[in-house]
């Protein structure tokens, strides 16, 4: 019988995602073994946190210094989980350099350096996965990478941010406002103490980012997406969302329009009946078009110790196979070849055309409502719905509520600009976008 092949695996990071690694290959073994034909083995795990590993992991040795994983000949995939920027990106560049295999789940990392990463890893005929930095434990980046390579990538859209998902269930549900559900979500463990990445979208967006690069074989950064949060949202929108028959959720949305493509993330009015408005609490889901397919939803956990570890066992397993037989680099890290990853244009939001809400909090007087709809037509926005209701009345305020047409971003901002700038309105107005489903069409 042929001796296995022995995988060596360096770990930087024993927090909540590389305990959770730990304990995928230490209950899998035997499993992986099966399908790898080697035996991956957990060799040194680097952390400054911790003083010793769980007695199951005695036959792991535990460092303090990241150098002593990096530098060491007989490792052969380097894991890092430490997230951040730095020290991450110096401890992954400097294993590439020695030739180590690399795996991430350090979405924020691959988002706004992965160009720099990927092209030092082609240099040195190295691998590098990072399946874990989008949707957790759902296989999104292998989905794009490989099962949907013969297709022309038409859109991306989704719920990619649980804990922002889990904000506007609850305030869906229970009509409590944003902050005391964020407190709920904060005590629960699902947002951090500083919530901003996840419910102003910078999170979501750093997903888009990489999911964009895959999907389109595009350079872009960051500051290329447009990002709005969910912080602004009340209970009240959310009624009045069930109301005109929508769910409001956080979307990342990219639609290709050939010369350019979008790339925002905001709040999205999303009919009742559409996949993506029942991805409830902290799942995601995402929802990729392409021209072969057509749709295709991927759902589940998008975070969590046990999930997100085995997003990156599997990216481990696919580059221990790939060295066992000895075939580095035979899928590109993001679907095209190197050569063919280049800048594209934006499609400037200011261009955006979709249905909108309108929330303005204006003083109850005659003459209100006709003025507003007069400035809307002057932008050549067509008015579809109006509700006005005395809820929530405030120094004798009440919202006028309006659904609109298609219409374009740009008049949008200049219209509401003029609105609020009305003394009959007594703060700013809220805008939310309205999603289009097609197939209701």
């Amino acid at each position: 019988m042929t001796e296995k092949k022995e995988i060596k695996v360096g770990l930087i990071g024993f927090g909540t995602v590389g305990s959770g690694l730990a304990e995928v290959l230490y209950a899998q073994n035997q499993r992986l073994s099966r399908k790898t034909g080697a035996d991956i083995i957990l060799a040194k795990v680097a952390d400054t946190r911790i003083e010793a590993l769980p007695e199951k992991f005695s036959a792991v040795e535990l460092v303090r210094d990241a150098d002593l994983i990096i530098n060491d000949p007989a490792i052969d995939i380097v894991v890092e989980l430490i997230g951040g920027i730095e020290p991450a990106k110096t401890f992954i560049l400097k294993a590439i350099a020695n030739g180590k295999h690399v795996v991430t789940a350090n979405k924020a990392l691959v988002s706004q350096h992965g160009m720099e990463i990927f092209e030092a890893a082609a240099a040195k005929n190295v691998e590098v996965g990072f399946e874990a930095s989008v949707g957790g434990g759902i296989p999104v980046i292998k989905s794009l990478k490989e099962g949907l390579v013969a297709n022309k990538i038409l859109s991306i859209m989704g719920i990619m941010n649980g804990t922002a998902n889990f904000i506007l269930n609850k305030m869906t549900a229970h009509g409590t406002p944003f902050a005391e559900v964020l407190k709920e979500a904060q005590a629960k463990g699902y947002a951090e103490a500083d919530p901003t990445y996840d419910v102003e979208g910078i999170d979501t967006a750093h997903k888009l980012v990489i999911l964009m690069t895959m999907a389109y074989g595009m350079k872009m950064s960051l500051n290329d997406v447009s990002i709005e949060g969910i912080s602004q949202i009340d209970p009240i929108d959310i009624d009045f969302a069930h109301e005109f028959g929508y769910k409001i959720k956080l979307l990342a949305i990219s639609n290709n329009h050939g010369d350019t493509v979008e790339a925002r993330v905001h709040p999205t009015m999303v009919p009742e009946k559409h996949m993506l408005a029942n991805v409830n609490g902290a799942y995601n889901g995402f929802l990729f078009t392409g021209d072969m397919v057509e749709d295709v939803l991927l759902y589940g956990y998008g975070a969590g110790k046990m999930q997100t570890g085995s997003a990156v066992a599997a990216d481990v397993v696919d580059i221990s196979r790939n060295i066992i037989n000895n075939c580095i680099n035979r899928v590109p890290c993001l679907s095209y070849l190197p050569d063919e990853i280049k800048p594209r244009a934006i499609t400037p939001m200011a261009n955006l055309r979709c249905p909108y809400y309108f929330r303005i909090s204006a003083l109850d007087k005659p003459g209100v409502l006709s003025t507003i709809a007069g400035i809307l037509a002057k932008h050549n926005i067509s008015i579809e719905s109006v509700l006005q209701k005395g809820r929530s009345k405030k120094a004798g305020t009440v919202p006028v509520v309006i659904t609109t047409y298609e219409a374009q971003e740009s008049a949008v901002q200049l219209a509401l600009a003029e609105i609020d700038a009305k003394d009959f309105c007594s703060a700013k107005t809220v805008k939310i976008r309205i999603m289009v489903d097609h197939d209701e069409n």
